[in-house]
């Protein structure tokens, strides 16, 4: 049974969630993820299950660790854990949602000591080849409260049964296990040429909950990338030219700057 914890989400686009801890209560995180604790709070680094946990805790390309923060203090003790990109970060009351939550690699944070965080294969052969970001799902479960983060704004669906919705797959942040999942290819051959949205989109069908993201994490590097590679190659080099030119001087001897 997971620990009931009391929790505030701080800020607006760059969000952290504070946690407040009774006497042994505790709560899980990436590793990486805390912003500040306060006196009380003992960290503990483990693969939270053994060897083989933490293998699989990789696949989802998250960290071979966890950290498990116990509060042994008399009072209440508080524990802080800051959002990687700006986004939202997103409270489940899993014991709300049928005990079990699948979201994107890379979207939890944290969660009441309890929880079990493990990996999801999609069910169809074709969201497996072609899923791209939803390939490999965590598995939230448990009776507790985890949460989870995405970038952008956050749109929440509820699906009627038989509800039918296309996603991009990298909007999508999570999905109660009743939702159908399975990828389709977009048709067409301009939208597949052109089109700039890849080659396939989830299929989503109800029944359950479905959250989305407007700016997914791979979306915001493939635009930074690309803008850091046409000004490499502009005459304005910015401060990533400048530097490297810096540090070649160096490197070099050339002390001309």
């Amino acid at each position: 049974m997971a620990d009931i914890i009391d929790y505030k989400i701080i800020g607006d686009d760059m969000q952290l969630v504070e946690i407040e801890l009774d006497p042994r209560e505790g709560c899980r995180a990436e590793v990486g993820a805390m912003m500040y604790m306060e006196d009380g709070i003992q960290m503990q680094t483990n693969t939270g299950g053994g060897l083989f946990k933490g293998f699989k805790r990789m696949l989802t390309g998250d960290g071979f660790f966890i950290s498990t923060f116990l509060y042994s203090g008399h009072d209440k003790g508080r524990v802080a854990f800051g959002a990687p990109y700006p986004g939202k970060i997103i409270p489940l009351p899993l014991n709300e949602l049928g005990s079990e939550f699948l979201c994107q690699k890379d979207a939890f944070l944290c969660a009441a000591q309890g929880i079990d965080i493990d990996i999801a294969f999609t069910k169809k052969l074709g969201a497996g080849i072609f899923g791209g970001e939803g390939f490999i799902l965590q598995r939230l479960s448990g009776d507790g409260l985890a949460f989870v983060h995405a970038g952008g704004t956050i749109i929440e669906k509820q699906l009627a049964s038989g509800e039918r919705l296309r996603v991009d797959t990298g909007c999508l942040v999570g999905l109660q296990p009743r939702v159908n999942y399975d990828i389709k290819f977009i048709g067409g051959f301009k939208n597949a040429l052109f089109g700039g949205e890849g080659l396939f989109l989830a299929e989503l069908t109800g029944p359950g909950l479905v959250y989305l993201q407007s700016l997914p994490f791979s979306r915001l590097a493939d635009r930074i990338f690309a803008a850091a590679k046409f000004q490499n190659r502009g005459e304005s080099k910015g401060v990533a030219g400048l530097g490297g030119d810096l540090l070649g001087g160096l490197i070099s001897g050339d002390r001309k700057f």
